[in-house]
């Protein structure tokens, strides 16, 4: 928050801008408190104080006995274990009854005999850095008895902040300081960052032989640094940022990205091949070192900083290694460049590299920001080393235009539902960056990507409006459209497998591997379990039921509708709705579920043997999919699966349903048997059997097969349980004698059939 103030003046309670942000521009996931508690006082115990006398300890070789002005009157006596400092020099304090940021109260106490009261605070003990090794020395000048809160940043608010894939410019403190001075009328302040004097006219040899990964390069010369640690106010932004400070330079490429959005690297110009900076394309068989001392083997896509000799660095992504800044370098070549979102986010997603950097470049960083990210980096590195600039290099073919965009306020209106006056409007924009000339808007660059019809202009204006929105749903006046087929179809199935008593599932489309040696896997899967796009939904289907019988539950039943993804021999799959079931039941539960769908989908199911099933197992299969008896050792018991293509069910479901009377004379009812051939099956004869008989055979059901002496070698025998019934009259013993011989005479012609009984 002290950050965003040094660009607008915004007062308001921390918790009233947060409840706004979120409305208008970005998430905001939580408020937090860095540095000392402010509360009860605790603040004032806090204090600039001035070494009188240090001498060491008379009875510690490792501690020094400080006397300490804190601006009282009479010096405090302090027992400090630091070495870094001694008479003369300003310090930060904590009385007696501070608090400290870890919840450590101090008192006055007794060290190795000798009275301790207070404590000579180092930057870890207040929230401002990391290293213990040493106590804070300030500027000398201070008062004693200064409130130290006016000398270092003690408190702090932190906004987290989770801003859209496609707003760059909110990952930037200078970005959401714009929305907040639009969002209460504030004067924002110029872009940090002005050029000084410079100290040379150095020519800097930047080449871009890719101006598509590419577009711009500001390269500048810095000579005579001195490496050291930054000055607390930065090391405390960015730590408040989740960054970790390393060294001035470095910290100031990681500072002016966080205050620009513009990410920055240093390079140690002394181990430049050359002196010579050359963005290119990776060269086959090339590996880069990068900074965190993994050799990277690069592919011909990604876009490198190469020197004389050979790449230095993952453009946009990471540093390499061989030109890392270090304790010794004097000479600084600073890189503000722009590279193309996709380039850096495919090679990012390949070596699962993820970066602050690649993470604002994937998502298109203003090209017209890196000129002023240079000059800000400029500044603070003259300020923060000591060094000269001495080169400038920006080599860029020409830049983007700016969008220009048709908006009418009219349009607005429309879309808000309540009333917004032009001239209100076209300031919101104005203020917003946008240049509004009648009905030409112009975009500004750092929204050029995401901003380019009218309707994203009325976003900008909604989204300040929103606050003043009613919460109301609109009235609807007329609906139009109705479901397709295969929508209406799928409903169907939801709702006869869940009346069935089946549970619908869902899970997941990428797996691990496919039995389908042809299924399609991911060029960059997230994960090894999760590479191949299913061919089936049979193995997510096994799996939630081994979850459910892990933790215990009986009977399950389970159903999932969702899509596979077959292999087409082109780039994209042939992604087709399958429904698939999983039970504990064993075949004939699987088998009764696909024949009730059939009937409830209004037309017959029938099934033929199959060798080639899902997991090795045995089953049938219809002209839609297949049932089977599932063997899965993880699954104890007997358990049935089935999958079925919804588009081929969908096809073959009548449009129409015709109603047939209710046929109220008896049906005369036998049983048949007929010995086979092994390879005819009982739908065959069924066929036969219906084509035969006619309409008075309403019925023909199989219910068991017999292979034995009795009937031979290559045989076996099917019983069926048969009924005549004709909706005209009541059917004579002579008439079902007569259907029966048609039935029988057909299947001996066609199959060779015998009746046994």
């Amino acid at each position: 928050m002290s950050w965003l103030r040094e660009y607008v003046p915004v007062t308001v309670p921390t918790r009233e801008l947060a409840d706004r942000l979120v409305i208008s521009s970005c998430e905001v996931d939580g408020i937090e408190t860095r540095g000392v508690v402010d509360v009860d006082g605790n603040l004032a115990l806090f204090r600039v104080g001035r070494v009188l006398e240090a001498e060491k300890h008379p009875n510690a070789d490792r501690l020094q006995l400080c006397r300490v002005d804190v601006g009282e009157g009479d010096a405090r006596q302090i027992v400090c274990g630091a070495w870094n400092f001694g008479a003369g020099a300003t310090v930060g304090v904590a009385l007696p009854g501070a608090v400290l940021p870890n919840g450590l109260q101090l008192e006055q106490r007794k060290v190795r005999g000798e009275v301790s009261d207070g404590m000579i605070l180092a930057e870890d003990e207040v929230g401002l850095g990391t290293d213990h090794t040493g106590i804070m020395v300030l500027e000398n000048g201070i008062e004693p008895g200064t409130p130290l809160a006016d000398v270092l940043p003690l408190v702090d608010e932190v906004l987290v902040l989770e801003t859209g894939h496609n707003r760059p410019d909110l990952l930037a403190v200078y970005g959401i300081a714009r929305e907040v001075a639009v969002l209460y009328d504030l004067e924002l302040a110029p872009p940090p960052g002005n050029d000084p004097a410079r100290d040379g006219a150095e020519r800097v040899d930047v080449q871009i032989k890719d101006f598509e990964g590419c577009p711009r390069y500001v390269g500048r010369l810095f000579r005579d640094a001195k490496i050291d640690e930054s000055p607390l106010w930065l090391k405390a932004r960015l730590l408040g940022a989740g960054m970790r400070p390393i060294s001035n330079i470095v910290d100031v490429t990681n500072y002016v990205m966080l205050a620009l959005g513009n990410p920055l690297h240093a390079f140690d110009f002394a181990k430049l091949a050359g002196g010579r900076i050359v963005v290119r394309r990776a060269t086959k068989g090339e590996t880069l070192r990068t900074l965190d001392g993994v050799v990277r083997e690069l592919e011909p896509y990604d876009l490198m900083i190469a020197d004389g000799e050979r790449s230095v660095a993952l453009a946009g992504v990471m540093g390499g290694e061989e030109t890392e800044i270090g304790e010794a370098t004097t000479d600084v070549l600073l890189e503000a460049a722009n590279f193309e979102p996709y380039t850096i986010f495919r090679t990012s997603e390949r070596l699962r590299l993820r970066t602050e950097g690649s993470n604002r470049w994937e998502k298109g960083v203003d090209p017209y920001l890196a000129e002023q990210a240079a000059k800000l980096a400029t500044e603070l590195i003259v300020q923060l080393t000591g060094a000269k600039w001495t080169g400038d290099a920006d080599v860029h073919e020409s830049l983007p235009e700016r969008p220009v965009v048709r908006f009418r306020p009219q349009r607005t209106d429309a879309v808000v539902g309540i009333e917004t006056p032009p001239d209100q409007q076209y300031e919101l924009l104005r203020r917003l960056g946008f240049e509004v000339e009648g009905e030409a808007v112009t975009v500004p660059t750092w929204r050029a990507r995401d901003v380019t019809r009218e309707i994203d202009v009325v976003e900008e204006v909604v989204r300040f409006r929103l606050e003043d929105v009613p919460a109301r749903l609109p009235l609807r006046q007329a609906m139009f459209g109705r479901l397709s087929k295969v929508q209406r179809i799928r409903r169907k199935i939801q709702d006869t497998l869940v009346g069935f008593g089946f549970s619908e599932a869902y899970t997941w489309s990428l797996l691990a591997d496919d039995p389908d040696p042809d299924a399609v896997r991911l060029q960059e899967p997230l994960s090894s379990e999760q590479a191949v796009l299913r061919t089936s939904l049979l193995q997510g289907l096994i799996a939630a039921a081994r979850r459910n019988v892990d933790v215990g539950n009986e009977g399950v039943a389970l159903f999932e509708l969702a899509h596979v993804y077959l292999p087409s021999g082109q780039d994209l799959p042939d992604e087709r709705w399958h429904v698939g079931g999983i039970a504990d039941g064993g075949f004939a539960l699987a088998k009764g579920a696909v024949e009730g769908l059939y009937t409830a989908l209004g037309f017959e199911a029938s099934f033929e043997p199959a060798s080639e099933l899902p997991a090795g197992s045995r089953g049938a299969r219809t002209p839609d999919g297949w049932v089977l008896a599932l063997r899965e050792p993880d699954l104890p018991g007997e358990w049935g699966a089935f999958e079925l293509d919804v588009e081929s069910l969908a096809a073959r479901a009548p449009e129409l349903v015709i109603y047939e009377d209710v046929i109220t004379y008896p049906p005369v009812r036998q049983d048949l048997a007929f010995t086979v051939p092994e390879d005819v099956s009982a739908g065959d004869l069924v066929d036969a059997a219906k084509d035969a008989a006619g309409d008075e055979l309403r019925e023909m059901r199989a219910f068991d097969v017999y292979r034995g002496d009795q009937v031979g070698p290559g045989r076996k025998s099917i019983a069926f349980s048969v009924a005549f019934q004709s909706p005209e009259r009541t059917l004579t013993d002579e008439d079902a004698a007569e259907l029966r011989n048609r039935i029988v005479e057909r299947l001996r012609d066609a199959f060779g059939a015998e009746l046994r009984a």
